[in-house]
């Protein structure tokens, strides 16, 4: 061994070297456990869009007219959702809701030949989901997380 030259000055410089290795990898994880929770939401939500905008498109489709289409669009809204009560809260985001209603069934009207197909639709869509965000600090796409309990049926 070399005069002055500590055995362990090494050893306390690869173990400087796997400790800054083991918090790189711990990093790394961290975030990609981030960043794949973000991907799977951006996920969940886009089929929680496409899953509630088909069956409002399949409503609006056979409404007759504007008004009929948002009634129907905000009561398979209401179902998608389980809310059958009314209360304020419900009825803002039911009214608010009712111009993607009216865009949809624009977009179904066969007289529309004005935009790309889908382009009003997917607006009004963004800004209802903007609108959503901005009233209630959370994604709408939130309110389809909430499963409703079964009700056991009593027979008297």
């Amino acid at each position: 061994m070399a005069q002055g030259a500590s055995p362990s000055s090494f050893l306390d410089a690869l173990t400087l070297a796997a400790d800054h290795a083991q918090a790189a990898e711990a990093s790394y994880r961290r975030e990609a456990a981030r960043h794949t929770k973000q991907l799977a939401t951006e996920r969940a939500f886009a089929f929680r869009r496409l899953h509630l905008m088909q069956t409002i498109a399949n409503a609006v489709a056979d409404a007759g007219g504007e008004e009929a289409a948002v009634l129907v669009a905000t009561a398979a809204l209401r179902a998608k959702l389980g809310w059958s009560h009314d209360n304020a809260a419900h009825d803002a985001v039911l009214s608010r809701f009712a111009t993607v209603a009216q865009a949809v069934f624009a977009e179904l009207s066969p007289a529309n030949d004005s935009e790309p197909a889908g382009s009003g639709a997917l607006t009004t869509l963004a800004d209802f989901e903007d609108w959503y965000a901005q009233a209630h600090a959370t994604s709408f796409w939130i309110l389809f997380e909430n499963e409703m309990r079964e009700t056991p049926v009593v027979d008297f």
